[in-house]
């Protein structure tokens, strides 16, 4: 799972992306073997096949084979995958001319480091695997020292972004909650408003259970239980995660406080506090909220460089790539390999 996701959200430094920017569009123009095109960098075949055979064997040594057999909204997951792939060169290329454009070079130690992870991986492929991509070690080589140039830009663009976040903005509250919808959900998740007199009914239910919560003869997480519409009662969240209404209630209370009825665009809440402040939460939303605004500060920077960029997609030859397979293809170590000689701080 953790392989997965790491390909998904590239590296802690690559993932750190707001939008992709890199909008691929279609023309004419491109060699055989080049998928697409960016300003003046260039995606091969060999190139996306060692993308998309890793994060298929990724996604199989997880899920098995068999999760190829799933599609959401019409869309299968195998399509769903390869455009994320798609996607995913597209920035890296783009990082990597970025790197270029702010004079960005990798180190004599970094090379080194590059050539024994190319040498590592090059080396664990089979025969099969190395026809299937079509690759040699000057294609791994590449592929990494984009790969390597891509996070190193990322991390010089934020090095700078260290904002003081109070314990407040970071503050996350536990609290328990019972929840009475004012609308109606039919199976496929559409919602029906109720009726005047219908909410007005719920709100009434809703003052009598609060009633009931501050009375002193009834448990808060037994009414939840009893009378609850949402089966998680008891929660933490942090501000901007929840609807402004039950937010600003949720983070005037007190520990041991109950709210009064609480109306959002879902239903009635009614609340109890039991944390106030959790130091060790708190800390962990502070680096949280950090990224958060490395992400936009970055993403600043991507956004109105890739405007500048010609780009380019072979859609013809895009068509016909496949996530590959074959019995003797097992290859799953792109990015550990990486990570091996590069780790995340």
């Amino acid at each position: 799972m953790n392989r997965v996701r790491f390909f998904l959200c590239l590296t802690a430094a690559v993932v750190c992306i707001t939008a992709c920017g890199a909008r691929v569009v279609f023309t004419r123009g491109l060699g055989k073997e080049e998928v697409f095109r960016i300003g003046d960098a260039v995606c091969t075949v060999p190139e996306m096949m060692v993308y998309l055979t890793n994060i298929r064997n990724q996604y199989e040594s997880v899920y098995g084979p068999q999760v190829w057999d799933i599609s959401r909204g019409g869309i299968a997951l195998e399509d769903n995958v390869r455009e994320t792939v798609l996607a995913r060169m597209a920035q890296i290329k783009t990082m990597y001319l970025l790197a270029v454009s702010r004079g960005i070079t990798l180190e004599d130690r970094e090379k080194r480091q590059i050539e024994k992870a190319a040498a590592e991986y090059f080396g664990s492929l089979s025969d099969e695997e190395k026809e299937l991509m079509g690759v040699d070690q000057d294609v791994i080589r590449q592929l990494y020292t984009e790969y390597g140039m891509a996070d190193k830009v990322y991390r010089n663009i934020i090095k700078d972004v260290n904002p003081e976040i109070s314990d407040d903005e970071a503050r996350t509250v536990t609290v328990q909650q019972i929840f009475l919808r004012t609308c109606i959900l039919d199976d496929q998740g559409n919602k029906t408003a109720c009726s005047g007199e219908e909410k007005e009914a719920l709100y009434e239910k809703a003052r009598e259970i609060r009633r009931m919560a501050v009375d002193g003869e009834h448990e808060f997480a037994d009414l939840a239980s009893r009378y609850s519409e949402e089966s998680n009662t008891t929660f933490s969240f942090g501000k901007g995660e929840r609807e402004a209404s039950f937010e600003k209630a949720a983070f005037a209370l007190e520990t041991g406080e109950v709210s009064q009825v609480i109306e959002t665009e879902e239903g009635y809440y009614i609340i109890k506090c039991l944390s106030t402040f959790d130091k060790a939460q708190t800390d962990l939303n502070k680096l949280m909220i950090l990224e958060e605004r490395r992400r936009e500060v970055f993403g600043e920077e991507y956004d109105a460089f890739v405007e500048t960029l010609a780009r380019q997609l072979n859609r013809e030859l895009w068509e016909t790539m496949t996530l590959p397979k074959g019995e003797g293809v097992a290859t799953a170590d792109f990015f550990d390999i990486y990570r091996k000689y590069f780790p995340v701080d």
